[in-house]
């Protein structure tokens, strides 16, 4: 059964797939996560809603895949300049200005449908949180073995927060969009210091 479902949902070319995640996050910049529907997506992408469903299941999935083939540039998994700063600078000019506003309004609303729907933060959580967590996880392991930051720094666990909290708090208290420049200066200020303490 297994076999049966991965050649079916292995039909959908790359191209086509990066299409289908590109249109996913147009409509959800145009209406929002509450109004998407599978038939919206299905009308945009002039896909039927039956392969939408046999390839990602819901609208949930759908949602959290498509932001995650979102994410620019090399993953952090593939950044490694050989220091902790040079990898979360590398990190923060993957996007430029503009993809940073985007991202950020995206985000935003995307964390206010969380909250009222299980589903998509179960998908979210799988998808995108669990992922990126490893992926920094492996990032400070690193600098933990260069020896940029002390391994019982109780910083380490809340590292997530901080670069998220950065990106969130912008819009929020600034009225301003997170910029490149912005993030690479709360870094250095708050980030870098808080881990290599």
């Amino acid at each position: 059964m297994t076999e049966v479902a991965t050649a079916r949902r292995s039909r959908i070319t790359p191209e086509r797939e990066a299409e289908l995640y590109g249109a996913v996050l147009d409509l959800l910049r145009e209406v929002g996560y509450d109004a998407l529907t599978m038939d919206a997506v299905a009308a945009r992408t002039k896909s039927s809603k039956a392969t939408l469903y046999r390839q990602w299941g819901g609208k949930a999935e759908l949602v959290a895949k498509a932001v995650r083939h979102n994410k620019p540039g090399p993953s952090l998994e593939e950044i490694d300049t050989g220091s902790l700063k040079g990898d979360l600078h590398s990190l923060t000019r993957r996007s430029d200005d503009c993809d940073l506003e985007a991202n950020s309004a995206l985000m935003r609303g995307l964390a206010m449908a969380i909250h009222g729907n299980p589903d998509l933060l179960k998908a979210f959580r799988e998808h995108l949180i669990e992922p990126e967590m490893a992926e920094f996880r492996r990032v400070l392991q690193r600098a933990i073995d260069r020896g940029e930051v002390r391994a019982d720094n109780p910083a380490l666990d809340y590292m997530i927060h901080m670069m998220i909290g950065g990106f969130a708090a912008r819009s929020i208290i600034d009225e301003q969009p997170p910029t490149q420049d912005f993030l690479l200066s709360y870094i250095d200020a708050v980030v870098l210091p808080a881990l290599c303490a």
